[in-house]
């Protein structure tokens, strides 16, 4: 996969200053962010959130999912750590796009479930790649990380693309009533680690 870089700058957050890189997929013109936090250089593995955009969940505060709390969370955790990087790909929807989620959250008003509701648009459950997460961490010149995740098949993805997972840490965010059937399908259906 080709990707391009585009620029950096700084990123002030609540949490601490980030440097928010840009990067372009050459062949689809899709655009995604880094944010490193500290020095990632050198050969220990750096603590990384692989994290698919979520704007209802990570800007519109939707309790609807645990996205939000689970990026905010790491970037938490990498400041804390004094050094990481957070992947931001854009891939809306387990890659289904923004306006297809919303019908899938239509649906899910009906009483499909979220693994339901994008097999009944007809699309996968999970249609999220992270083929792209290599450029960009070949871009940083980092080959082993210490994964923030609950999902097994991102790191098996990542795994697959020869960068070494040395470690997984888990991110657990409080259930509420309106996603705590959500979590449990995401563990059921999905495989995530509970």
């Amino acid at each position: 996969m080709s990707v391009e870089f585009v620029a950096s700058a700084r990123l002030p957050t609540r949490w601490g200053q980030f440097t928010i890189h840009g990067f372009e997929e050459l062949d689809t013109g899709k655009e995604h962010v880094a944010l490193t936090f500290g020095d990632i250089s050198g050969d220990e593995p750096v603590l990384c959130r692989v994290h698919s955009e979520c704007l209802t969940g990570d800007c519109l505060f939707s309790l609807r999912c645990d996205c939000g709390p689970q990026l905010q969370s790491a970037m938490e955790s990498v400041c804390a750590a004094g050094r990481g990087i957070i992947l931001y790909l854009r891939q809306e929807g387990r890659g289904i796009g923004l306006l297809n989620k919303i019908k899938a959250y239509a649906l899910q008003d009906s009483g499909a479930d979220t693994v339901e509701a994008n097999v009944q648009l007809g699309f996968e459950p999970d249609g999220r790649e992270y083929l792209i997460c290599k450029p960009i961490l070949d871009h940083f010149e980092i080959s082993s990380l210490q994964l923030m995740t609950n999902n097994p098949r991102k790191v098996d993805s990542l795994t697959n693309l020869g960068i070494e997972v040395s470690g997984i840490i888990p991110l657990h965010t409080e259930a509420n009533p309106h996603n705590k059937s959500y979590l449990a399908v995401k563990i059921d259906k999905l495989g995530h680690m509970k």
